[in-house]
């Protein structure tokens, strides 16, 4: 590490600040520790916090379920939403999950990411707009 090494050679802390582009504070800190723990105690450690709600082999189920649609979960689109996938994880888990919680789920740890439908008019007639197209666009576009 850098600043050990400056710290090392006797350099002033806002001179180490200076050369490595931290914050002089930072190095206040950093310094301290290096000299209560030594260089170990500069090492990275394992983020702290709450353990997630559900382990590796539950995220695997509810990947498999989602995998396989909406309506084969009794939904009538087959289009997920965090509230659908909320449901579905808590029949399969029995954990409830917040939605900002379903999104980090579905998007951090499975990888997927934000698809929209394409927005089309259920009533629509391919033949019917291909017709209009191949015979009533042309006498309209020659006019009179």
């Amino acid at each position: 590490m850098r600043a050990v090494e400056l710290f090392e050679q006797g350099r002033a802390d806002a001179e180490v600040a200076r050369m490595v582009g931290i914050h002089p504070e930072s190095v206040r800190r950093w310094k301290r520790m290096w000299e209560q723990g030594g260089l170990e105690s500069l090492r990275r450690r394992p983020a702290t916090g709450r353990p997630p709600k559900l382990d590796d082999a539950q995220v695997e189920v509810v990947r498999a379920a989602l995998e396989q649609g909406a309506q084969a979960h009794g939904f009538e689109a087959d289009l997920w939403t965090l509230e659908r996938a909320g449901v579905v994880i808590e029949r399969l888990t029995g954990v409830t999950l917040a939605r900002a919680s379903v999104w980090r789920l579905l998007t951090g740890r499975l990888g997927w990411s934000l698809q929209r439908p394409r927005r089309q008019a259920v009533e629509r007639d391919e033949s019917e707009i291909a017709r209009w197209v191949a015979q009533e666009w042309p006498r309209i576009k020659k006019g009179r």
